[in-house]
């Protein structure tokens, strides 16, 4: 029954797209025309079909989303932090979607303070989020900002938290998060473009006066850079900061001096990267200069900031990548990579006395947490394997204690961490380099090439996708399913180098690294091609595109979410979202070489009469990241061009952005229909 149901077909109106002598035809085009009545039909025609497909997996899809439900505490809480003599917490109720945001003065233990119920102001609305909290000086205001659309356009506003006055300070189109200046009044925030979203506008906005009367206090011309503001954690500096993928510059002001005017810190030279940390009276910069690929520390006295008084203060390592520093009054925290594995090492200030933590596994997630306390002496941090639940630890750095301060509660009795087997493999890809694989399935999981094997990357702006628990991956798991990380070039998995050999001209490495690990994966018999699945979203998404066009036969299904899959278009078009930011990763097509480069790999553009493996491909109406008629136009292509029965499903949530639905259990209804697709596929083949 479900095969004699008719796909949905989009009607073709063919676009001449010319660039550099050179004639694309694109009969989708029209797909972007969003306020489009037809528009709007075909999606909800393809959102019928994929319901229609899949009825016979609803039952499904609600017993996996009950499933994974169940393993989650409902009435959880975060591990409180102290920040100037207040004890901040988040923490869920029974049934409830969203977070309530709490403090405590100076004692955990002390009454609770709610400083936002997310439950109570999310109700009507589809979609809600919270983010960017920032705390006054004083401890008596709280700005914030609200999206109840999904396109990452926040509305700032202020809560007075002594008497739960919000402010009619109302100002829309924001990043979300804003800085207090040390007067209690004064606020730097960040708005954006309201055509291409770039965060290009810093504000200064004094408490009770309107918007409007805002001043603009920096403007970042280059459409290539966005532009942020934050406070050092000495709470001494305002910053403002302008990046693109591969430079950075920053612009300070004394937080004491709120009406000042910001300078420099070090001028921007295209592809020199660097960020800054203050301690006493020095600043600290964790760069890439004078070609330290894998990053170095630097350090420089406050009044003297350009790079050329800028002194090694821990040289760079070609093994180790340098990705983080942690400052506090006695110690600072280093966060390393070497050999794709996080390190942590701590440091005395004054005898520079040094150790790493210690760490057992070869599949392990280990980081920095929360620390916004200067005068401790605790260090707090993170620790999960692919086998093990999270864990936050304090960690006494004299004493060399530590106290686990919360583990990961996985619920339903059926959850033991012996029944599973985690391992990291290294797949040769055709070019003779090897590539990381991080492994785990159940013990009883057969290794004969029988069991089916879901495989994931990203593989993009040097983004390390580290190897990590899931509570939701359990419900595959249990089903016989091994789940596999391919470190792909193109994520920093294995440093600096790893990552520029996966973008730009180098872009092909990332496609062909995954296919060569779902090759070597099968070769090893822990799969076959008729039980191997693959999965990416955003640009994870484009690679998803690009294994089904260069290598389908190898994969039984495919999941594609919110994919970037017409990459030409896209970025030859400066007004959509992000755009020109993404010259430094992908390159710019308005140059003819990264143009033909680009069109040799866009899935859209590639798309020909073949077989496909079977597809499910999930978008957002309101994505502001990769808007949803890439996706359609993608899907109306490879609907025209199937030379197979094979499933084509896609699914539009009209609801949401790039990150999906709002609320922690909404979001696991999509896992479940991720899992339900795949558990459906093998199940028919069994």
């Amino acid at each position: 029954m479900q095969r004699e149901l008719k796909a949905p077909s989009a009607k073709k109106i063919e676009k001449q797209l010319i660039k550099h002598n050179d004639v694309r035809i694109d009969d989708y085009y029209w797909l972007n025309e969003r306020e489009n009545p037809e528009v709007i039909a075909f999606l909800e025609q393809e959102n019928a079909y994929y319901e229609a497909m899949t009825a016979h997996t609803n039952e499904l899809k609600d017993s996996l989303f009950l499933e994974m439900k169940s393993r989650i505490k409902e009435d959880d809480s975060s591990v409180p932090y102290k920040f100037n003599g207040y004890w901040y917490a988040t923490r869920y109720e029974v049934g409830k979607e969203y977070p309530i945001f709490t403090r405590r003065f100076e004692k955990e233990d002390a009454e609770e303070e709610i400083m936002f119920n997310c439950n109570l102001m999310a109700e009507g609305l589809d979609y809600f989020n919270l983010g960017g909290l920032s705390i006054s000086p004083n401890n008596e205001l709280a700005a914030y900002g609200v999206d109840t659309v999904s396109r990452r356009q926040y509305t700032l506003q202020i809560k007075n938290l002594r008497t739960q006055e919000i402010y009619g300070d109302k100002i829309e189109n924001t990043t979300g998060s804003a800085v207090w200046a040390n007067d209690n009044k004064t606020l730097f925030y960040t708005k954006k473009d309201p055509v291409t979203l770039r965060s290009n506008n810093i504000y200064r906005h004094i408490l009770g006066t309107s918007p409007e009367e805002d001043e603009l206090v920096f403007h970042e011309d280059d459409e290539t850079f966005t532009t942020f503001v934050y406070k050092t954690k000495s709470k001494e500096f305002i910053v403002i900061g302008s990046s693109s993928t591969l430079t950075t510059e920053f612009q300070i002001l004394r937080a004491d001096d709120p009406n000042g005017k910001f300078h420099v810190f070090s001028k921007r030279v295209r592809g020199m990267e660097y960020s800054l940390t203050h301690y006493e009276d020095n600043f600290y910069i964790l760069t890439n200069m004078e070609g330290a690929t894998n990053f170095k520390l630097m350090t420089t006295p406050e009044d003297q900031t350009e790079s050329e008084h800028w002194v090694d203060f821990i040289p760079h390592r070609e093994e180790v990548l340098l990705e983080d520093i942690e400052m506090f009054n006695e110690y600072y925290v280093l966060s390393e990579r070497e050999n794709g594995l996080n390190k942590l090492k701590i440091v005395r200030w004054d005898t520079g006395e040094s150790y790493y933590l210690p760490f057992d596994n070869e599949t392990y997630t280990a980081y920095v947490g929360t620390n916004p306390d200067f005068d401790t002496e605790i260090l707090r941090y993170g620790y999960n394997s692919m086998t093990t639940p999270s864990s936050i630890i304090d960690f006494n750095m004299r004493t060399k204690e530590k106290e686990i301060k919360k583990e990961q509660e996985v619920l339903g009795g059926k959850f033991n961490k012996e029944n599973y087997i985690s391992e990291r493999i290294w797949a040769p890809a055709r070019d003779g380099k090897k590539v990381p694989i991080s492994l785990v399935y159940h013990k009883n999981t057969k290794l004969d090439g029988s069991s089916p094997l879901l495989q994931y990357a990203y593989g993009s702006y040097g983004h390390t996708i580290d190897p990590y628990f899931s509570t939701v991956r359990l419900s595959l798991l249990d089903r016989g399913f091994i789940y596999a990380i391919a470190h792909v070039r193109g994520g920093e998995y294995l440093g600096r180098k790893w990552y520029e050999e996966g973008r730009l001209l180098n872009k092909i490495n990332t496609f062909t690294d995954f296919i060569d690990c779902s090759k070597y994966l099968i070769e090893r018999k822990y799969t076959s091609a008729g039980h191997l699945y693959a999965s990416g979203g955003s640009a994870g998404g484009l690679l998803m595109g690009a294994i089904v066009n260069l290598c389908p036969e190898i994969y039984h299904g495919v999941i594609a979410a919110v994919p970037f899959v017409d990459v030409l278009t896209t970025m030859l078009d400066d007004t959509i979202p992000l755009t020109t930011g993404e010259y430094d990763e992908w390159g710019n097509p308005n140059e003819k070489e990264y143009y033909s480069y680009m069109k040799s790999y866009s899935p859209y553009d590639n798309v020909s009469r073949q077989l496909q493996p079977n597809l499910l491909v999930i978008t957002g109406f309101h994505d502001s990241q990769v808007q949803y008629f890439e996706p359609a136009k993608w899907v109306a292509k490879l609907r025209e061009n199937k030379m197979d029965n094979n499933l084509l499903l896609f699914n539009i949530n009209m609801d949401a952005g790039h990150g999906g639905a709002s609320g922690r259990f909404e979001s696991l209804k999509e896992v479940a229909k991720e899992y339900a697709f795949l558990l459906d596929l093998e199940h028919k083949i069994r």
